[in-house]
């Protein structure tokens, strides 16, 4: 039986504990990974593997000895409870060793949980599943969360009271973190948040996201527009050493002076502006902007991008200037630019 993603965010948090199995495959390893443990912690409990009531089979075993699956799901253990077989990195080569214990599956067995990577519309694994009356299988894809298992997730981690400001942020930091990231994020701040009752602040959130390259690059912006030149040096140097190359800096640096400019040109003011931009930018970095904006005006705004276009141009000419050295000399005269 095939489950869509919706049906399946529902059946991870919730398995049928009567049901034969569930394959799991999808391209990303640690979204697999992330989905088969919640599914098994719902039917098993968290003390399975110490009460062994978890069977771990790998794809590679079972492919060389086919009663593994079947001796799993039988086998009677010393505790009491529920009881999971798990395959993990199973193939399609492994489907003929997998379906004789769906066969052979009764009431009371061991529910079988398979894992796989990629699985096209041909695979045998998925045929053996989706044509099962008892057993189900979801297929995992890039696709970002959605708003119902963004909400699972926070509930998981403790966390009720999120306004609509921060549930953007969050919904922005889901499409740019790896699932298992996104996941130990709101872990994080579940941690954090233990024993507080007020609502979930955007600076809380920005506490406990990991760092990464476009956060370190998102600093170097800020501290240019602000005009804090003597910052600018040790950051860039840490944005050279991750590999940044002068040209997608520049790129970086107009992307933003742009913003800015439409901001500043906006009728309503640099706020209604910085409202209007797509995507759109949430909690402090909004407010944060909307100031900058506001004390660079259109005027000196449209010299900065004049200027940061001549250094692109420069960057991608045949000219034997350092590149490195002409774009950090561009970001300071950029900041001297602001101090007005």
């Amino acid at each position: 039986m095939k489950l869509n993603s919706r049906d399946a965010a529902a059946y991870f948090r919730k398995p049928d504990p009567e049901a034969t199995g569930l394959l799991i495959y999808g391209a990303d390893a640690m979204r697999v990974a992330t989905r088969r443990q919640e599914v098994i912690a719902a039917l098993v409990g968290p003390a399975a593997e110490a009460e062994m009531r978890l069977t771990r089979i790998s794809g590679t075993d079972l492919r060389k000895d086919a009663a593994l699956l079947h001796d799993a799901i039988k086998a009677q253990g010393f505790f009491p409870g529920p009881r999971v077989a798990f395959v993990e990195e199973a193939t399609d080569g492994t489907a003929k060793a997998i379906e004789p214990a769906l066969a052979d599956w009764a009431p009371g067995d061991a529910q079988i949980v398979v894992t796989a990577g990629a699985l096209n519309a041909r695979s045998a694994l998925r045929k053996l599943f989706e044509g099962h009356k008892r057993a189900y299988a979801v297929g995992l894809y890039e696709d970002p969360p959605d708003r119902a298992e963004i909400e699972g997730i926070l509930a998981e981690a403790g966390l009720a009271q999120v306004p609509s400001d921060v549930m953007a942020a969050i919904t922005d930091l889901s499409r740019a973190l790896d699932p298992g990231d996104f996941r130990q994020t709101l872990q994080k701040l579940g941690l954090y948040k233990i024993g507080d009752t007020t609502p979930v602040t955007v600076e809380e959130l920005e506490l406990c996201a990991p760092r990464s390259h476009e956060a370190e690059l998102d600093d170097l912006l800020h501290i240019v527009a602000e005009s804090r030149v003597g910052e600018i040096g040790p950051v860039l140097s840490r944005l050279y050493a991750q590999g940044t190359a002068p040209v997608g800096l520049c790129i970086g640096t107009t992307r933003h002076f742009r913003a800015l400019h439409a901001a500043a040109s906006d009728p309503g003011g640099p706020a209604a502006g910085i409202g209007r931009l797509r995507p759109p930018v949430y909690g402090p970095r909004r407010d944060r902007m909307a100031r900058q904006a506001g004390k660079w005006g259109q005027k000196r705004l449209e010299r900065a991008l004049s200027d940061l276009t001549d250094t692109d141009l420069r960057l991608r000419s045949s000219s034997h200037a350092p590149a490195q050295a002409l774009m950090e000399r561009a970001l300071i005269r950029l900041a001297m630019m602001g101090r007005g």
